[in-house]
């Protein structure tokens, strides 16, 4: 079982099962276990789509919600920022838990820590390429290179808003 805080400060524990599963499958239309299909394309989608990862959390913490008097409406204004990167990590590991074969298991946790590690490199080198830019720079090339098409020339006449009436 994996746990995660929302923006509320409310803790919310997922654990994925097969009556979890059909739940998910009934309420949000999400096969949880072909997330892995297609090169866990179907995964990245759904951890992509904010909207869809609430929709499929909320129906993996509808127990607890119902006891807390949450709504799924109140449930998805909680998760944004920080708050929806931990539970969809949560989600993720615990999705990968859920695998009985511990061969799977053990291949699709080194396939998500393998992603994680990629994604944060990659982060690391867009960080590392914003650090060295120069604004200025980079629009005097961006200028130049439309051929300073973008901006009016002064033999380009302006016509005014009343110039255009009958």
């Amino acid at each position: 079982m994996h746990a995660f805080v929302d923006t509320a400060g409310r803790t919310w524990e997922l654990s994925i099962h097969v009556a979890a599963i059909k739940r998910v499958r009934g309420l949000a239309g999400v096969d949880l276990y072909g997330l892995i299909a297609d090169g866990f394309q179907p995964l990245a989608k759904l951890v992509g789509d904010p909207v869809q990862l609430a929709d499929v959390l909320y129906c993996l913490v509808k127990d607890q919600a119902d006891a807390k008097g949450i709504s799924d409406e109140e449930f998805g204004r909680s998760l944004a920022g920080d708050a929806i990167l931990r539970a969809a990590d949560c989600f993720v590991d615990e999705l990968v838990s859920f695998f009985p074969d511990p061969r799977a298991r053990a291949s699709l946790a080194r396939v998500v820590e393998a992603g994680r590690t990629v994604k944060a490199k990659l982060l690391d080198h867009a960080e590392a390429e914003l650090d060295r830019l120069d604004p200025d720079q980079a629009a005097r090339i961006w200028i130049a290179s439309r051929g300073n098409s973008a901006v009016p020339s002064a033999s380009t006449p302006v016509r005014s808003p009343s110039a255009n009436s009958s």
